[in-house]
């Protein structure tokens, strides 16, 4: 396809998304604030918080990651629907629990609530530095998708490096003049281009293959032709179901930085409910693409990268506005991923490592809040996308799997009240060593995935360590499980007599 359209469509909405963005930023507010610039002032409405949260979580995988892993594996991406369901339950029980966390004590990050919970800021330095590293992850996996994007629809005349710079330098610009609500107007442009843009291409392409625009015709031909692909461990037989199921409860515990900061951008506790009830009806995005994905299973035979499938069948069976219209939706995908862990990490870092370590007042933390997106795009995010360490879901599973090494953190906040500070650092560590080393030194041994080893390990260690170290100030749990109690217990989590 030599057609200048696709370049032209795309580029319109990166230029789109970038006045929204600027635009977004309130007159008279101070944006050098922590609250303001992390966290909107608490202000979002349910729509907005809705498409924030939908939009952050569909990102490139939806586009490039899925497809990929349904052409090359076969049902195994899956794991994604399980997951996202997941996602919306979460949001819905803890969401308005967090909120009220942020709105009385006054926490404008995950780690800085875990740093109150257990009265330590070490603990709170400790579990941002640890997130961020599953942060940055995810972000270098947009970041890869946005380039790739612009290399395709212009024809090979953008190189990756090109794209990386560009995509990064466009949301450096809006994220760091507006902050969250830059985040929040982009995520709800671009959650509607990518409903509509994934539905429209994807029942194009089941037309075009079938004739019809039923995906029966579509399964039907693979289980005809390729059954491999309708059952573990797929096509390629490197997704047993042990790393199937393991990869799914991993991305279960990963309560995600950028998630826990949108919920305390909500205007209230039943703004973040409302929206979280209406997340499923997104969540369907993902399904036209995996079609697509299985489609170019006996469309494209021997492509050389699957995460392309999409774009390369696009390009070769769509008409050039369709195709335009998916490169902007599949960039707008990886931006509205992107933007928000950007964001988190900057947010966290200054936050909860910086501010206590040198000591630094809420407004020069604020003010360096926003300049720290300069040198994590640059200096860490930027070279990693670069040099394209995986395929696109393999990093997001990477990523997860450090995430999940804080669960005992959430353990203590939500669930047990007598779980220690040190229990908590214990079992981070313990985990976290073990998945770095099930990560590099032994990938994923046994076919378990290397974050749930980490968790096996944590878990053990993070219990037998609170058992024999003080518990926090019971003031400061009475404060907590006064709002995270489940229903039935008792502020301090005993039975109801």
């Amino acid at each position: 396809m030599n057609s200048p359209w696709p370049l032209i469509i795309t580029l319109t909405y990166v230029a789109i998304a970038m006045l929204i963005g600027l635009r977004a930023r309130r007159r008279g507010t101070n944006m050098n604030s922590l609250e303001e610039w992390g966290v909107a002032g608490r202000s979002m409405g349910p729509v907005t918080l809705y498409l924030l949260i939908a939009a952050g979580s569909v990102s490139a995988y939806t586009f490039m990651g899925a497809p990929g892993w349904a052409y090359s594996k076969g049902v195994a991406v899956f794991y994604v629907a399980t997951y996202l369901a997941y996602l919306a339950l979460i949001a819905w029980y803890f969401g308005p629990k967090v909120w009220q966390f942020g709105a009385e004590f006054g926490h404008v990050t995950q780690a800085s609530a875990i740093a109150d919970r257990y009265q330590s800021p070490v603990l709170g330095g400790l579990a941002a530095l640890v997130m961020a590293i599953g942060s940055i992850a995810y972000a270098v996996l947009q970041t890869i998708g946005s380039a790739y994007i612009l290399f395709v629809m212009s024809g090979g005349l953008i190189p990756v490096w090109v794209g990386v710079v560009l995509v990064l330098a466009c949301i450096a610009v809006y994220l760091y003049a507006s902050g969250q609500r830059a985040i929040g107007r982009t995520n709800a442009f671009q959650g509607v281009l990518m409903l509509v843009v994934a539905w429209a291409v994807g029942l194009w392409a089941v037309h075009n293959a079938t004739g019809g625009l039923n995906f029966t015709g579509v399964f039907g031909r693979i289980q005809a032709e390729h059954p491999e692909f309708l059952t573990l461990p797929g096509a390629g037989d490197d997704m047993s179901y042990r790393f199937w199921t393991t990869s799914i409860i991993v991305s279960m515990f990963s309560f995600m930085p950028p998630v826990w900061t949108q919920w305390m951008s909500a205007s209230s506790a039943r703004t973040i409910r409302r929206s979280a009830t209406w997340l499923p009806t997104y969540y369907v995005v993902i399904l036209p693409m995996v079609i697509v994905g299985f489609i170019g299973i006996f469309s494209l035979p021997e492509l050389a990268r699957a995460d392309t499938v999409v774009l390369e069948y696009a390009m070769q069976q769509l008409p050039v506005v369709l195709v335009g219209l998916l490169g902007a939706g599949t960039l707008a995908a990886a931006m509205s991923s992107s933007e928000p862990f950007i964001h988190s990490v900057s947010l966290s870092l200054s936050k909860d490592v910086l501010q206590p370590l040198l000591t630094l007042s809420n407004a020069t933390t604020g003010k360096l809040a926003r300049l720290m997106i300069l040198p994590i795009m640059a200096l860490v995010i930027a070279p990693l996308a670069i040099a394209e360490p995986g395929s696109l879901v393999m990093i997001l599973l990477v990523g997860l799997g450090f995430a999940s090494q804080v669960l005992p953190a959430f353990i203590g906040m939500f669930f047990w009240p007598r779980a220690s500070r040190l229990g908590v650092m214990a079992g981070i560590v313990a985990g976290f060593l073990v998945t770095v080393a099930f990560t590099t030194l032994w990938p994923h041994p046994l076919g378990i995935h290397a974050g749930f080893w980490g968790l096996m390990i944590n878990l053990p260690v993070f219990i037998a360590v609170t058992l024999i170290t003080p518990a926090t100030q019971a003031e400061v749990v009475e404060r907590f499980f006064r709002i995270a109690a489940p229903r039935g217990l008792t502020r301090l989590g005993k039975p109801l007599s």
